[in-house]
């Protein structure tokens, strides 16, 4: 698990658990000891009895190879649970953990940061129907750093180690010392849900939080990103048809690598070397081999092979090259509002104010509140009727949560019927 961004809450007073205590104790050691690693179907099925027989919510953490690796996948799942202890559990030698998840039922799932572990969970045959997301709950609660070592070290009282967050989790055999680090990342997160769970009931917002818990964890998996070459850093530096089909066509064949040799794809070529090739368009290996990003490490067999992507996009016809990206759906970006739709700007700087000094009232972020997007959407297509049942009823279509309208619909009216009309 890495630490989630940890955010500022302006203007904000850390809530009574947050207050400054005693030292902070250094945690070393899981409680029973580090759990051998589950890496076999015998012992996978005596995790499972464990976890059936186990009592109340289970901590669950996934450990990826981010940078590593292509794609996402877990390659260490921990569980905790009363009553079961903590296992350790290699996807690797265990790729489907559909077992374990129906051992654990209905029980609530407390993660930290659920929606960056929940997808790989998911290839494993593991989802949850209830959840406790303990760093939405600090959002919610108040807490200017919500990172789990943060949270554990201002409620709890205790500090986690944090220098095997980044590493190649993919390595086998496992270090002790990063076993270590996987078993006590969640020793205390049921501990850290009780805790934030008495807090939220204090500051009256555990409805709310029930309400985020159970969206994230209805939702469906993303699709897929469309025309994800696009997305290459420093793509804004390509303007021609021919460029855009270069960067298409080395990230395609780049992905190709990175997934047959199942690496991260950075490891195999840079972003920015992509978009150099790109805008030079070389015709040779020499050409190419003086770009950055293709220099002496670059074998000759590796540069022929990217040159040919180049080679490729350089032969299509006119009719095949990629459009410019189309623009997305939904509002334009807010600095293009005052020349567009001047009423539509105004509106939206009437409608963040009202947000903003909401969220400072309530003593958490704004984007907690209600999402930015849809604050964009809202303003830029309001409903013809600007009443607070007619605005509740926008933001619902966009997804907000029952809490989030009963919070804003009120000032949302206001403030768009306050902001004054186009001319």
């Amino acid at each position: 698990m890495t630490d989630a961004r940890e955010t500022s809450i302006s203007n904000a007073d850390r809530p009574p658990l947050a207050e400054a205590g005693p030292a902070p104790v250094p945690l070393l050691e899981p409680r029973e000891g580090i759990p051998p690693v589950t890496a076999t179907p015998e012992a996978l099925a005596e995790v499972v009895s464990a976890f059936a027989a186990g009592r109340g919510p289970v901590a669950v953490d996934a450990e990826r190879a981010s940078g590593y690796r292509y794609g996402q996948s877990a390659y260490l799942v921990q569980l905790r649970r009363e009553g079961a202890g903590t296992a350790l559990v290699d996807p690797v030698g265990c790729p489907d953990l559909s077992s374990l998840g129906e051992a654990i039922g209905d029980a609530e799932w407390v993660l930290h940061a659920a929606t960056q572990d929940l997808p790989c969970l998911r290839e494993t045959g593991m989802s949850p129907t209830r959840l406790f997301d303990t760093e939405l709950a600090g959002r919610l609660a108040g807490f200017a750093r919500v990172g789990l070592g943060a949270m554990v070290e201002n409620v709890l009282g205790y500090t986690l180690e944090k220098g095997h967050s980044a590493v190649d989790w993919s390595t086998r055999p496992l270090p002790e010392p990063w076993l270590r680090y996987a078993a006590l990342d969640v020793e205390l997160l049921v501990d850290l849900r009780d805790a934030l769970e008495e807090e939220l009931e204090r500051q009256g917002k555990l409805e709310w939080a029930r309400q985020e818990f159970a969206a994230i964890a209805a939702a469906p998996p993303p699709p897929p990103r469309k025309d994800p070459w696009r997305r290459t850093s420093g793509m804004h530096k390509v303007r021609r048809r021919r460029q855009m089909a270069a960067v298409r066509e080395l990230w395609t064949a780049r992905d190709q690598v990175a997934r047959r040799r199942d690496v991260s794809p950075g490891k195999v070529l840079g972003d920015a070397a992509i978009v150099e090739a790109a805008l030079a368009l070389p015709t040779s290996v020499q050409a190419l081999s003086a770009l950055p990003g293709f220099g002496q490490r670059t074998g000759r067999r590796q540069l022929e092979q990217w040159l040919a992507a180049i080679q490729r996009a350089l032969a299509l016809p006119e009719s095949e090259l990629p459009q410019p990206a189309l623009t997305p759906a939904g509002p334009p970006p807010p600095r293009a509002w005052a020349d567009k739709d001047p009423a539509a700007a105004a509106r939206l700087t009437a409608a963040r104010a009202a947000v903003t000094g909401r969220a400072e009232e309530l003593n958490l972020p704004q984007e907690n509140l209600l999402a930015p997007d849809t604050v964009r959407r809202l303003c830029w297509e309001p409903p013809e009727e600007l009443s607070e049942s007619a605005v509740a009823e926008a933001l619902r279509a966009h997804g907000a949560r029952e809490w989030q309208i009963e919070q804003t619909a009120p000032l949302l009216a206001a403030a768009l019927a306050a902001a004054p009309p186009e001319g």
